[in-house]
Protein backbone atom coordinates (compact mmCIF):
# COMPACT_ATOMS: atom_id res chain seq x y z
CA UNK A 1 0.00 0.00 0.00
CA UNK A 2 1.06 3.41 -0.86
CA UNK A 3 0.78 5.84 1.81
CA UNK A 4 1.54 9.69 1.34
CA UNK A 5 1.00 12.84 3.55
CA UNK A 6 -0.19 16.07 2.36
CA UNK A 7 1.49 18.40 5.03
CA UNK A 8 1.23 22.44 5.31
CA UNK A 9 -0.46 25.11 6.83
CA UNK A 10 -4.11 25.88 6.77
CA UNK A 11 -5.49 26.98 3.89
CA UNK A 12 -2.69 26.17 1.64
CA UNK A 13 -4.41 24.12 -0.59
CA UNK A 14 -4.26 20.38 0.96
CA UNK A 15 -7.88 19.27 0.46
CA UNK A 16 -8.11 21.23 -3.26
CA UNK A 17 -4.84 19.25 -3.90
CA UNK A 18 -7.10 15.76 -2.83
CA UNK A 19 -9.26 16.34 -5.19
CA UNK A 20 -7.41 16.76 -7.43
CA UNK A 21 -5.41 13.61 -7.15
CA UNK A 22 -8.30 11.00 -5.75
CA UNK A 23 -10.05 11.06 -9.41
CA UNK A 24 -6.74 10.72 -11.25
CA UNK A 25 -5.12 8.11 -9.16
CA UNK A 26 -8.68 6.53 -9.64
CA UNK A 27 -9.04 7.03 -13.41
CA UNK A 28 -5.68 4.70 -12.77
CA UNK A 29 -7.62 1.68 -11.43
CA UNK A 30 -5.97 2.97 -8.16
CA UNK A 31 -8.30 2.31 -5.17
CA UNK A 32 -8.07 5.51 -3.22
CA UNK A 33 -8.98 6.16 0.53
CA UNK A 34 -7.97 9.72 1.96
CA UNK A 35 -7.75 10.09 5.79
CA UNK A 36 -7.87 13.99 7.92
CA UNK A 37 -7.02 14.77 11.10
CA UNK A 38 -9.39 17.20 12.79
CA UNK A 39 -8.07 19.49 15.21
CA UNK A 40 -11.80 19.95 16.84
CA UNK A 41 -14.85 17.97 18.18
CA UNK A 42 -17.11 17.17 15.29
CA UNK A 43 -20.36 15.54 15.99
CA UNK A 44 -21.30 13.05 13.05
CA UNK A 45 -23.64 11.04 14.59
CA UNK A 46 -26.94 13.30 15.87
CA UNK A 47 -28.24 12.68 19.48
CA UNK A 48 -31.55 10.85 18.76
CA UNK A 49 -30.65 9.08 16.32
CA UNK A 50 -30.87 5.29 16.20
CA UNK A 51 -27.64 5.03 15.12
CA UNK A 52 -26.63 7.31 18.19
CA UNK A 53 -28.98 5.25 20.88
CA UNK A 54 -26.39 2.26 19.40
CA UNK A 55 -23.70 3.99 20.09
CA UNK A 56 -24.47 4.99 23.47
CA UNK A 57 -25.86 1.90 24.42
CA UNK A 58 -22.29 0.70 24.19
CA UNK A 59 -21.82 -0.49 20.83
CA UNK A 60 -17.94 -0.61 19.99
CA UNK A 61 -18.81 -0.11 16.15
CA UNK A 62 -22.15 1.16 14.70
CA UNK A 63 -22.50 0.86 11.05
CA UNK A 64 -25.45 2.68 9.06
CA UNK A 65 -25.95 1.91 5.49
CA UNK A 66 -28.18 4.48 3.19
CA UNK A 67 -29.49 3.81 -0.49
CA UNK A 68 -26.11 5.57 -1.42
CA UNK A 69 -23.78 5.94 1.31
CA UNK A 70 -22.51 3.75 4.11
CA UNK A 71 -20.47 4.36 7.08
CA UNK A 72 -18.89 3.04 10.54
CA UNK A 73 -18.88 5.27 13.53
CA UNK A 74 -16.22 4.02 16.21
CA UNK A 75 -14.34 5.12 19.31
CA UNK A 76 -10.99 5.29 17.98
CA UNK A 77 -10.11 8.50 17.44
CA UNK A 78 -7.03 10.41 18.39
CA UNK A 79 -7.83 10.57 22.55
CA UNK A 80 -8.70 6.90 22.42
CA UNK A 81 -7.90 4.96 20.21
CA UNK A 82 -7.88 0.91 20.58
CA UNK A 83 -4.71 -0.41 22.75
CA UNK A 84 -2.45 -3.31 21.22
CA UNK A 85 -5.17 -4.08 18.56
CA UNK A 86 -4.03 -2.04 15.52
CA UNK A 87 -0.95 -5.05 14.55
CA UNK A 88 0.97 -1.50 13.60
CA UNK A 89 3.75 -0.21 16.15
CA UNK A 90 3.08 3.30 15.96
CA UNK A 91 6.36 5.21 16.71
CA UNK A 92 7.07 3.85 12.94
CA UNK A 93 5.36 6.98 12.42
CA UNK A 94 7.07 8.93 14.60
CA UNK A 95 9.77 11.17 13.73
CA UNK A 96 12.34 12.26 16.50
CA UNK A 97 11.83 15.66 16.90
CA UNK A 98 8.28 15.77 17.73
CA UNK A 99 7.00 14.52 21.14
CA UNK A 100 4.35 14.44 23.55
CA UNK A 101 1.17 12.79 24.92
CA UNK A 102 -0.84 14.48 22.28
CA UNK A 103 1.25 13.47 19.35
CA UNK A 104 1.56 9.84 20.58
CA UNK A 105 -1.61 10.03 20.37
CA UNK A 106 -2.31 11.10 17.08
CA UNK A 107 0.29 8.38 15.67
CA UNK A 108 -1.42 5.62 17.29
CA UNK A 109 -4.62 6.75 15.91
CA UNK A 110 -3.03 7.09 12.20
CA UNK A 111 -1.30 4.26 12.74
CA UNK A 112 -4.60 2.15 13.42
CA UNK A 113 -6.18 3.81 10.31
CA UNK A 114 -3.65 2.87 7.89
CA UNK A 115 -3.86 -0.77 9.27
CA UNK A 116 -7.56 -1.60 8.68
CA UNK A 117 -7.08 0.20 5.17
CA UNK A 118 -4.32 -1.81 4.43
CA UNK A 119 -6.01 -5.04 5.53
CA UNK A 120 -9.40 -4.02 3.59
CA UNK A 121 -7.13 -3.73 0.45
CA UNK A 122 -6.54 -0.45 -0.77
CA UNK A 123 -3.65 0.52 -3.35
CA UNK A 124 -3.42 4.33 -2.26
CA UNK A 125 -3.65 6.66 0.77
CA UNK A 126 -3.81 9.93 1.00
CA UNK A 127 -2.96 11.53 4.45
CA UNK A 128 -4.08 15.18 5.23
CA UNK A 129 -3.03 17.37 7.98
CA UNK A 130 -0.39 14.71 9.54
CA UNK A 131 2.50 16.83 9.39
CA UNK A 132 4.53 14.77 12.40
CA UNK A 133 4.04 11.80 10.63
CA UNK A 134 7.48 9.90 9.21
CA UNK A 135 5.85 9.17 5.71
CA UNK A 136 6.54 10.32 2.02
CA UNK A 137 5.37 14.16 2.02
CA UNK A 138 3.84 16.40 -0.70
CA UNK A 139 4.36 20.08 0.92
CA UNK A 140 2.07 22.33 0.30
CA UNK A 141 1.71 26.17 0.97
CA UNK A 142 4.14 27.95 2.45
CA UNK A 143 5.89 25.01 5.46
CA UNK A 144 9.53 24.28 5.62
CA UNK A 145 10.92 21.42 5.46
CA UNK A 146 11.77 20.64 8.40
CA UNK A 147 8.55 21.28 9.99
CA UNK A 148 7.29 18.00 8.54
CA UNK A 149 8.39 14.46 10.24
CA UNK A 150 8.46 12.57 6.68
CA UNK A 151 10.84 13.13 3.34
CA UNK A 152 9.45 15.57 1.03
CA UNK A 153 9.28 13.64 -2.51
CA UNK A 154 7.40 16.61 -4.14
CA UNK A 155 5.63 20.52 -3.30
CA UNK A 156 2.42 21.08 -4.11
CA UNK A 157 2.50 23.70 -6.53
CA UNK A 158 4.23 20.96 -8.77
CA UNK A 159 1.92 19.39 -11.79
CA UNK A 160 -0.72 17.69 -11.00
CA UNK A 161 0.23 14.60 -13.45
CA UNK A 162 3.59 14.76 -12.31
CA UNK A 163 2.61 14.14 -8.44
CA UNK A 164 0.39 11.31 -9.64
CA UNK A 165 3.31 10.13 -11.20
CA UNK A 166 5.19 10.82 -8.03
CA UNK A 167 2.72 9.11 -6.20
CA UNK A 168 2.63 5.81 -8.28
CA UNK A 169 6.71 5.74 -8.35
CA UNK A 170 6.71 5.44 -4.33
CA UNK A 171 7.54 1.94 -3.21
CA UNK A 172 4.49 0.00 -1.44
CA UNK A 173 5.20 -0.85 2.09
CA UNK A 174 3.19 -2.29 4.92
CA UNK A 175 2.22 -0.86 7.78
CA UNK A 176 1.47 -4.18 9.32
CA UNK A 177 4.10 -6.00 11.97
CA UNK A 178 4.40 -9.42 12.73
CA UNK A 179 3.93 -9.60 16.47
CA UNK A 180 1.96 -6.87 19.30
CA UNK A 181 4.61 -5.16 21.66
CA UNK A 182 4.54 -7.06 25.19
CA UNK A 183 3.68 -4.13 27.15
CA UNK A 184 0.53 -4.19 24.38
CA UNK A 185 -0.20 -7.75 24.63
CA UNK A 186 -1.76 -7.95 28.06
CA UNK A 187 -3.68 -10.81 28.41
CA UNK A 188 -6.09 -10.48 25.41
CA UNK A 189 -5.39 -12.47 22.16
CA UNK A 190 -4.85 -10.56 19.18
CA UNK A 191 -6.15 -12.15 15.90
CA UNK A 192 -5.12 -12.16 12.47
CA UNK A 193 -1.36 -11.45 13.57
CA UNK A 194 0.07 -14.43 11.13
CA UNK A 195 1.74 -13.06 7.77
CA UNK A 196 2.13 -9.48 9.07
CA UNK A 197 4.82 -7.58 8.00
CA UNK A 198 7.08 -4.95 9.86
CA UNK A 199 5.72 -1.58 10.48
CA UNK A 200 6.42 0.27 7.06
CA UNK A 201 9.01 -2.15 6.05
CA UNK A 202 9.57 -2.62 2.27
CA UNK A 203 6.34 -5.01 0.93
CA UNK A 204 6.57 -5.56 -2.94
CA UNK A 205 3.48 -4.57 -4.67
CA UNK A 206 0.86 -8.12 -5.65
Amino acid sequence: MKVVSLAGPSDAGKTTLVEALVPRLTDRGRRVATVKSIHHAVEIDTPGTDTHRHRTAGAEAVVGVTPDVTFEITGRGKRDPPDGESGVDPDSLRDPGFDGDADRRERRALASTLARLERRGYDVVLVEGFAAASLPTILVGDRDRSAVGGTVVARGDDDVDDLVETIEDLESRSVLRSEPRESERGDRPNPGTAGRGTGLDSKSSP
